[in-house]
Formats: C-alpha cells, sequence, structure tokens
C-alpha cells in the first residue's frame, strides 16, 4: 500500500470513527469513547495531584539538588537565613544579639533533628553525636548554655565580642555537620 492509497482512506476512516455503519460498531464506539473520557479524566487528575503534592519533589528533586551542588537538600534554605543572622548582628544591639544567638540555636537543632538525632531537648539531640560528626561539641554546649541564660534570665548581660564569639561556635558546627 502506497501513501496515495493510504490517503484517500482517511476520509472514510474519519466517517467510520465518527459515525459507525452498523449498530453493533454504535455500542462499541460508545462505550470506546466512554473509556477515553475516563481515562483522560484519570490522568489530567493524576497529573494534578502529583504536582499539588511533595512526593515528586522527595522523590526525584532532593536527588538531583543534591548531585548537582554537592550540598544536602536544604541547605541553600539554611545559608540564606545564615546570612541574615550574620548581616543582622552587625547592627551591634545587645536585645538583637540575644536573639540572633536564639535563632542560631534553632537552625542548629532543627539541622539536627532533620540528621535523624531524635531527642525533645536540643541536649538530648547534640548527646547522640560523636566526636567525628561534630568536633566541637564541648564549644556548642557551652553556647547551648549561654543561650538558656539568656532565655531565663532576663538580667543577663551579653556584649557584642562574646556575641560574636557564639555564633562562630554555631557556624562551625553547621559547617560540619555539612548544612552550610
Amino acid at each position: 500500500m502506497n501513501i496515495e492509497e493510504i490517503l484517500n482512506q482517511i476520509p472514510y476512516l474519519v466517517t467510520y470513527l465518527i459515525s459507525p455503519p452498523y449498530p453493533f460498531d454504535q455500542w462499541i464506539f460508545l462505550i470506546r469513547n466512554i473509556f477515553i473520557i475516563i481515562s483522560l479524566f484519570l490522568l489530567f487528575g493524576t497529573i494534578y495531584f502529583i504536582s499539588k503534592t511533595s512526593w515528586l519533589k522527595f522523590r526525584y528533586l532532593e536527588n538531583l539538588v543534591e548531585f548537582f551542588t554537592y550540598q544536602p537538600f536544604g541547605a541553600k534554605k539554611i545559608t540564606k537565613q545564615w546570612e541574615k543572622i550574620k548581616d543582622r548582628l552587625k547592627i551591634g544591639s545587645e536585645s538583637e544579639s540575644k536573639l540572633i544567638i536564639i535563632e542560631a540555636d534553632l537552625i542548629l537543632s532543627n539541622v539536627l533533628e532533620k540528621m535523624g538525632f531524635i531527642g525533645e531537648t536540643f541536649e538530648e539531640r547534640i548527646k547522640k553525636i560523636t566526636l567525628d560528626t561534630l568536633p566541637n561539641i564541648q564549644e556548642v554546649l557551652e553556647a547551648h548554655k549561654i543561650r538558656n541564660n539568656i532565655v531565663y534570665d532576663p538580667d543577663y548581660q551579653l556584649d557584642l565580642v562574646e556575641a560574636n564569639k557564639i555564633i562562630l561556635i554555631y557556624e562551625r558546627a553547621l559547617i560540619g555537620l555539612q548544612a552550610l
């Protein structure tokens, strides 16, 4: 069969698809069209629900981001938060420094939790870490004690030099955990 014969048969095919010549074919035609409509509805529904959930992101996107950036997934968000903290530290007020230390502690706590170090408190999470994972555990614990003093003692005095040291401790910890 050559191309000319195929092209001559197209109008007959279109006529058959629109209105089949036999009554039995009309039932098959109707059933076929119903199933085509149902299939299209299910296909678009599946695409819609996959796009609205985070399944696709966790299944594929997370691995691609980690592969191409050589950083864990979510490190970019933590880096942005950390840059904001460092910019706010330049303000130099004591109250702002206290808030920054509390936020830095919270970021580290969230990173530990995402890494699988489970516990109800920061101390429980950090005690599950080895020195190989985080070499400055003792410094982090001391920084956390200062954070607790800030939270529980409203009269606690914090100078800018000490705040900078504490922020550097948290930064080294986040770098050691490969979150920055």
